[in-house]
């Protein structure tokens, strides 16, 4: 099916037809097309993670999102590379087409994905896979493109000096290979954090069709005909004016397509390095939301039934000194701080730049308390797996999980046995561990997950639960998704499981979970698929 030197369609040119006519030495030229090979690879990476990133961001299970994106990709590599074969006789011209066509996808991928979410998540019926199937066709479109440029560019390199075929392939992967490096790079420490997802594309996709253009219309420009240079340059400067307007535009546009996701009340969106903070409400009297990453993590409305039924359970016995592992907006440092006899309370916290919202930020510090303010309290940013690890010193009392939801893939190490088993480390021999395990009514096979987890840690678990206002506690597309219950664990060393006060309190009626037979069902069953479950001990 592969040809290696397929046979050129009759009547067209032969592709080898002499040196080309360069205005530079062959050497020179060489060495300018393996640079253009550079800033095309580190650009088309740079679209592949943009797309992974908002797919991760805006649909959740970055595992499956990063699967799709680049599965797919890697296809239409394949399929464009195979295209590009019958463009080998006007591989400048080609080449020059390709890089416009790319930059102009590419560039304008992430805001056509986010408008298309914001816009039309909520519609539902035959456009309730909309936004992925617009993933889909983006990863493929720039796939195929993707795919065309090395064939193209061997052609090209090929025309200014021929060589055996295994000493340019060399070259040409080496220099594909170490600007994929760079691109991969300069996504996460460059383009995200000082750009942002939208202008960072944009910008991407400006110096990849300049790259292209300076070489086949500064390069090859003998190559073409005057009729072939003028459509190139008019079209080169057609996607640049249209990234270049995008760009302008990037910001307005940004803010209102957040509104349109979380609400009319954003008040605060940054991007911390560990992951996206959203703010919306929290002043003149109305209720606070927080969303991290695009996931609903604060619901202002009923937050003080989460964090009372995470807290008030654990503390219930001896409290002198108590751990919480998360919680760097501050909300369940509120709840431990009530309590009376609480001489000591860390934090371990990964995101900083959370950190300094809930203690900087007027709606959210007014929220928690200023608990973050107390003397009491100690704040560190460090990876909690990573902390445990190296903790050493008295042991706690209380030791509160108030980690994001076991159902995140990229979290499912906060929720293993090695996590567990470090945890009841630094546990006094009486201390209680409480731990948030995700919505019992929407995944309980995640949550039963957990509680088998822990027991195989050598704890014994109370199941527990408190009813939320589901959809009533968030704003746009993210509404649909709001938890409607959450369930939590209260476990303690040994076999003889902690004794659970349930009651009413200022979250309302605190119910113990897995009442129903199905839930007990669920529980004595060997539970398979669930993120979390390859960490479970086979037996419950």
């Amino acid at each position: 099916m592969i040809e290696p030197h397929a046979p050129a369609p009759p009547g067209a040119p032969p592709s080898w037809t002499g040196p080309a006519r360069l205005p530079v030495r062959p050497g020179t030229g060489r060495f300018l097309v393996l640079v253009c090979v550079f800033v095309c690879a580190a650009c088309g990476l740079v679209y592949e993670l943009e797309l992974v990133a908002f797919a991760s961001y805006l649909m959740g299970d970055p595992v499956t999102q990063a699967s799709v994106v680049l599965s797919v990709m890697v296809f239409a590599m394949g399929i464009g590379s195979l295209g590009a074969k019958r463009l080998r006789c006007h591989a400048a011209a080609g080449f020059g087409a390709v890089e416009s066509a790319l930059a102009l996808i590419g560039g304008c991928s992430a805001m056509a994905l986010y408008a298309v979410f914001a816009w039309t998540a909520g519609w539902g019926g035959m456009w309730a896979d909309g936004p992925r199937c617009l993933l889909v066709a983006f990863s493929l479109a720039i796939g195929l493109l993707i795919g065309a440029e090395v064939p193209l560019l061997m052609e090209l390199i090929q025309r200014i000096r021929r060589q055996d075929a295994g000493g340019a392939v060399a070259d040409l992967f080496a220099a594909d290979y170490v600007g994929a490096l760079v691109g991969g790079l300069a996504f996460p420490f460059l383009l995200l954090p000082f750009l942002g997802q939208l202008t960072g594309a944009l910008l991407t996709g400006t110096v990849n069709v300049v790259a292209g253009g300076a070489l086949v219309l500064g390069l090859f420009r003998r190559d073409l005909t005057r009729r072939a240079r003028w459509t190139l340059l008019l079209a080169g400067l057609t996607v640049l004016g249209v990234l270049a307007c995008a760009a302008a535009l990037a910001g307005d546009f940004e803010r209102a397509a957040r509104r349109a996701v979380y609400g009319p009340d954003v008040r605060v969106a940054v991007q911390t390095g560990v992951q996206e903070v959203v703010l919306a409400g929290g002043t003149h009297g109305e209720p606070l939301d927080l969303f991290l990453d695009g996931r609903l993590r604060v619901g202002g409305r009923d937050e003080h039934r989460y964090h009372e039924a995470l807290v008030r359970p654990a503390l219930a016995g001896p409290h002198t000194r108590v751990l919480i592992l998360g919680g760097g907006d501050g909300l369940a440092a509120r709840e431990v701080l009530r309590h009376p006899g609480v001489r000591r309370l860390d934090i371990v916290e990964l995101d900083p730049g959370l950190v300094r919202l809930a203690r900087r930020d007027p709606g959210l510090s007014a929220l928690n308390g200023h608990a973050l303010a107390d003397p009491r309290v100690r704040v560190t940013t460090a990876d909690a797996l990573t902390w445990l690890r190296e903790a050493r010193g008295p042991a706690y009392d209380v030791v509160i999980s108030d980690l994001p939801d076991p159902g995140i893939t990229a979290g499912a190490k906060l929720y293993s046995q090695e996590f567990y088993g470090l945890t009841r480390r630094v546990l006094a021999p009486d201390g209680r561990l409480a731990v948030h395990a995700g919505p019992v009514a929407a995944r309980p096979r995640a949550f039963w997950t957990v509680a088998a987890t822990l027991r195989a840690a050598g704890f014994a678990v109370s199941p527990y639960r408190v009813p939320g206002h589901g959809s009533a506690c968030a704003a746009g597309p993210e509404a649909s998704r709001a938890p409607h219950d959450w369930g939590f664990l209260l476990a303690a060393r040994g076999d003889a499981a902690p004794a659970l006060r349930v009651g009413r309190g200022r979250a309302g009626t605190l119910t113990q979970a897995g009442l129903t037979a199905d839930a007990r069902a669920a529980e004595r069953t060997r539970v398979s698929g669930v993120p979390v479950s390859t960490l479970v001990h086979p037996r419950y």
